[in-house]
């Protein structure tokens, strides 16, 4: 790993000063905060965007960016990391959207917020594109070369394109200033979401461990940060772009649409679609269409395992590859192994504690157990403390309920 980068480790540890004291009042205190930097960098992009638009061999760049290469679908790493991306840039699996989504009033639009996310990630994730691969482009044509050449996979790529569009801005100093306080907002955005699951979480499931040991918020959030800040202390080392890319590897394409696929089932299957639906409806006062009905069936776990599968089936064993400085790097045995450990962190909490459910539910015989573990324990409204009716629902149509869009 090498010595540690201490200007890194500063501000590591700055980073994760500035997280805690976002979040130490709870969601109130996070909402606001996020305000400015989910706003603010949709300011910026645009600003980068024009600029790189108005580069020499901008039209290089995104000619490769939206330019399909068709035989490239056969391949399953390119379905593998496209729903990984999907999955990251939207927070499917890290559990974010649905904390986030329990402090929503009752009767909040599901769908309606559903498909908005959606739609602005994808609009996000293409305006970025256009601005990193018009930059690109322009840096292709000043070298003689193609942007396949200049492409570096992982998240060095951002350092090169957007620094090239910068230093060809009135003002680059300025800009480059506002562009790396972009970067923090867009971070400390992420960590919100991440830190919040955690504190989710914990207060749901212990909440009476942690009201008799730690007492106040601010403990637990003090807690999580910190310990989240010794695990992050590797990456700021000098070797910490191999262990980054290695962790990211592991868990991003292997670990999440594990979780994913038994997301669904343990939901779609085992919850139940039908009842799924009715609780949407006793929220907002529709079901959900057929079409989304399908897609959690058959679409989303039948897509998500087949993915997995190809993942599985195609997997080769990570290499840091850096085209600007030629570095070609293949990770030694204990590496890969560290990395599957990685991944067993997450991959083994599932049957782990489906093995847990089983043993300590009630039953004679283990048929008992497991169909026991398999039922519902939600008898009453979160919202009203109502009891649920014959169709597990606890407001009738009549009451004044959102209409689902």
């Amino acid at each position: 790993m090498g010595s540690m980068r201490w200007d890194l480790f500063g501000y590591l540890c700055l980073a994760w000063i500035l997280v805690y004291f976002c979040l130490w009042k709870g969601i109130k205190s996070s909402g606001k905060v996020v305000y400015v930097t989910a706003t603010v960098p949709y300011l910026l992009i645009g600003a980068f965007l024009w600029r790189a638009l108005s580069l020499e061999g901008s039209e290089m760049g995104l000619k490769f960016f939206f330019q399909p290469k068709w035989e490239q679908l056969l391949e399953a790493k390119v379905w593998v990391n496209a729903a990984a991306q999907n999955f990251n840039s939207i927070g499917i699996a890290f559990g974010s959207l649905i904390a986030f989504a329990s402090y929503n009033p009752f009767n909040n639009g599901l769908i309606r917020d559903t498909i908005l996310i959606s739609l602005v990630d994808a609009v996000t994730c293409i305006l970025a594109g256009m601005c990193v691969f018009a930059t690109l482009g322009n840096l292709a044509y000043e070298q003689g070369t193609t942007v396949e050449e200049v492409v570096s996979n992982g998240p060095g790529l951002v350092f090169v394109a957007y620094p090239q569009a910068l230093a060809k801005m009135p003002g680059s100093t300025v800009w480059a200033i506002i562009f790396f306080g972009m970067l923090l907002c867009l971070g400390i955005d992420s960590q919100f979401a991440t830190v919040e699951v955690i504190v989710t979480s914990l207060k749901d499931g212990y909440h009476h461990l942690i009201e008799r040991y730690l007492k106040r918020h601010e403990v637990l959030v003090l807690l999580i940060c910190f310990v989240s800040f010794i695990f992050g202390i590797p990456n700021v080392m000098e070797g910490g772009f191999y262990y980054f890319t290695l962790i990211d590897y592991y868990t991003a394409a292997i670990s999440l649409m594990y979780i994913a696929f038994f997301e669904v089932i343990a939901i779609v299957w085992i919850y139940g679609a039908d009842r799924l639906a009715r609780n949407v409806r006793d929220m907002t006062g529709s079901l959900p269409n057929v079409y989304i009905r399908v897609c959690w069936l058959v679409m989303a776990p039948c897509l998500i395992m087949a993915i997995w599968i190809f993942s599985m089936i195609d997997y080769t064993e990570p290499v840091y590859n850096n085209v600007s400085d030629g570095i070609n790097y293949h990770y030694p045995r204990w590496a890969i192994l560290l990395g599957w450990f990685f991944a067993s962190l997450s991959l083994g909490v599932i049957p782990g504690f489906a093995i847990f459910e089983i043993i300590k539910a009630p039953g004679d015989t283990w048929v008992e157990k497991i169909r026991s573990s398999f039922k519902s324990r939600i008898d009453n409204c979160p919202c009203c403390q109502k009891s649920l009716d014959e169709k597990h629902e606890a407001h009738r149509l009549t009451d004044t309920v959102s209409t689902i869009v």
